[in-house]
């Protein structure tokens, strides 16, 4: 996901638990890498353009039918590598939510940014201390006295760090020193580590590509990190994320407002080198300090990616005059614009300003819009989300409107697919919640409709390669988005390689984002409690010694809107989990 923000680090070193531990680490060393290239998709994994990615995938396992969590956002799915968990029981249902009242401090208004440590700590504050309501792959670590890493791109990486007690992690994001974003600051031992490696203690700003940022977290990881990890001799889990190509395909201009050659030029493929090279430094440096044979190395992206369409023919936004925005195209907060419209009511943005319909609410992620009489008693609030838009209805009468939107939306091209919450009852045109691991064990508030815009292809031999998503954003047509439920989008890349995993070994089964957390807490020697059931299963097909699981696939659709609209969910099993491959419409989901 793009953002603006003040670059920087942050860094609190790793302290010893007490000597009343309850469980030691399992007697032979193990530790583990979780590395995310951010926006990875599969196929753009090539020994031309990726070639420690590929060697790597190639020497162990190749996940051949890898899954990201929907709505395919990178919060989302960072919860998920976090916990093991689905939104319906981590509450993390999109980068942008709505938390109840009052706003929280930070947020601006009545949508919280989950991509910003600030708001994070407020999250958990407002949440009984861990919004995510399960304990973190690196908090049951601790608890097994191993050492906890957690650097990259700021906001997934303090996502791992819920429940974690300050002090007892390194944590190296974007936001070093700044206490305006929440950022902690150096531990001495830390700020000496770096001053001995001749390293800054502010990484570069990004740029596109983002090579001179992505040097700066990958000389902190081999020069100063490893060191340390290496030096205190204790076991070690380490999270590493790469903002590229994420970071670079959302802002690339290699095609203005064209959707060829979108996310597939040369500079989205300079940003697929750049994060490859990070994961070759890193084992080269495994290498160096006599780590790789007890290390394994998971290597995932949060989601896929898509360029982004801009085009329809039925939207009222799509028809009127906007600054910037070419006439006949999707200006950002199209979504709200038109529900403002169909409802016949006020139109504000998150802060409460009212929003005249042909004025566009410019931000960088698209807009976010509350609609109702007042803005002070919103009958309708949207998070927008790129490929997908969050709905919540906070006031009376939630199933009358929530029937009139969804009837609304079953009528527009931009609509793919559509979920209803189930208290909702059945509501024609849309599926459950439940069909996605949407509703469960989750402390914060379940949105009352998400909506996936439509998705499709440029007509490439690879549809997952030249995807597109209508994706409510300022950015232009052109740009790469994610977030909806085209295979382009719910295929990343997934690989593993070391001691602990099998070697050259291609895994056609199922697999997604939930069954990191599971899979390295089974080889570290311990497992995770839970609150909540939507959780991942461990990957014991590419395990030495595993088999492939028996696997299923089924296609679940909704009852028919007045106008033939029907949701199709396609998804494949493996016993009681699910990995969804796509949903929409007949012809609206690639």
């Amino acid at each position: 996901m793009i953002r603006t923000v003040r670059l920087a680090a942050a860094a609190a070193l790793l302290v010893a638990l007490a000597a009343s531990c309850a469980t030691a680490p399992v007697s032979a060393p193990r530790n583990a890498i979780i590395f995310v290239a951010d926006g990875l998709r599969y196929g753009s994994v090539t020994e031309a353009d990726a070639p420690e990615l590929f060697a790597a995938r190639r020497e162990g396992v190749d996940f051949a039918n890898s899954h990201s969590i929907y709505p395919t956002l990178t919060t989302v799915n960072a919860s998920a590598i976090a916990t093991g968990h689905f939104p319906g029981d981590t509450g993390n249902f999109a980068n942008y939510i709505y938390v109840n009242e009052p706003p929280l401090a930070h947020a601006g208004g009545r949508i919280a940014a989950i991509e910003d440590d600030n708001i994070l700590a407020e999250l958990d504050a407002r949440f009984g201390g861990n919004y995510l309501h399960e304990q973190t792959l690196m908090s049951a670590a601790l608890a097994h006295g191993y050492n906890v890493v957690s650097m990259g791109k700021g906001g997934p990486t303090g996502v791992q760090l819920r429940g974690v007690i300050n002090g007892t992690a390194i944590f190296i994001d974007e936001y070093l020193g700044d206490a305006n974003a929440g950022g902690p600051q150096l531990f001495p031992e830390l700020t000496t580590a770096f001053t001995a490696a001749h390293l800054e203690a502010h990484p570069p700003s990004r740029a596109l590509p983002n090579r001179s940022q992505q040097d700066w977290f990958s000389a902190v990881a081999t020069r100063v990190v490893l060191p340390l990890l290496q030096r205190s001799g204790k076991p070690f889990l380490m999270l590493y994320w790469s903002p590229d190509p994420d970071s670079t395909q959302h802002g690339q201009h290699d095609s203005p407002n064209a959707l060829t050659p979108g996310i597939n030029g040369p500079t989205s493929r300079a940003a697929v080198a750049n994060a490859s090279s990070n994961l070759g430094a890193l084992r080269d440096a495994l290498r160096t300090y006599h780590l790789a044979a007890s290390t394994d190395v998971l290597m995932i992206a949060d989601h896929g990616f898509s360029t982004t369409s801009k085009q329809s023919a039925t939207s009222a936004a799509a028809h009127l005059n906007y600054a910037n925005v070419p006439a006949g195209q999707l200006p950002g907060g199209f979504l709200a614009i038109d529900l403002s419209r169909a409802l016949n009511l006020n139109l504000f943005s998150a802060n409460g300003v009212p929003t005249a319909l042909d004025t566009p609410q410019v931000t960088l992620h698209g807009s976010h819009g509350v609609i109702g009489a007042t803005a002070d008693a919103p009958q309708v609030i949207v998070a927008a989300n790129g490929g997908s838009n969050l709905i919540y209805l906070p006031g009376a009468d939630k199933q009358t409107l929530a029937r009139r939107i969804v009837a609304f939306l079953t009528t527009q091209d931009y609509t793919g697919a559509i979920f209803s919450a189930d208290a909702l009852g059945p509501i024609a045109g849309a599926l459950p919640m439940s069909a996605i691991n949407y509703t469960g064990a989750a402390q914060t508030p379940q949105p009352s409709i998400v909506i996936s815009f439509r998705t499709g292809d440029t007509g490439c031999a690879s549809p997952d390669m030249c995807g597109t998503d209508v994706a409510d954003t300022s950015l232009p047509q052109g740009s790469g988005y994610h977030g909806a439920f085209g295979r382009a989008d719910t295929r990343n890349f997934m690989a593993a390689v070391g001691p602990h995993f099998r070697a050259g070994f291609v895994d056609a089964t199922p697999v997604s984002n939930a069954d990191i957390a599971p899979t390295i807490a089974h080889i570290l020697g311990f497992e995770l409690p839970s609150i909540g059931h939507l959780r991942g299963r461990v990957i014991a097909e590419a395990l030495p010694a595993g088999s492939d699981p028996a696997t299923a696939s089924d296609v679940l659709t909704s009852a028919p809107a007045a106008n033939g609209f029907r949701t199709v969910l396609n998804r494949q099993s493996v016993g009681d989990t699910h990995y969804f491959d796509s949903a929409g419409n007949s012809g609206r989901a690639n």
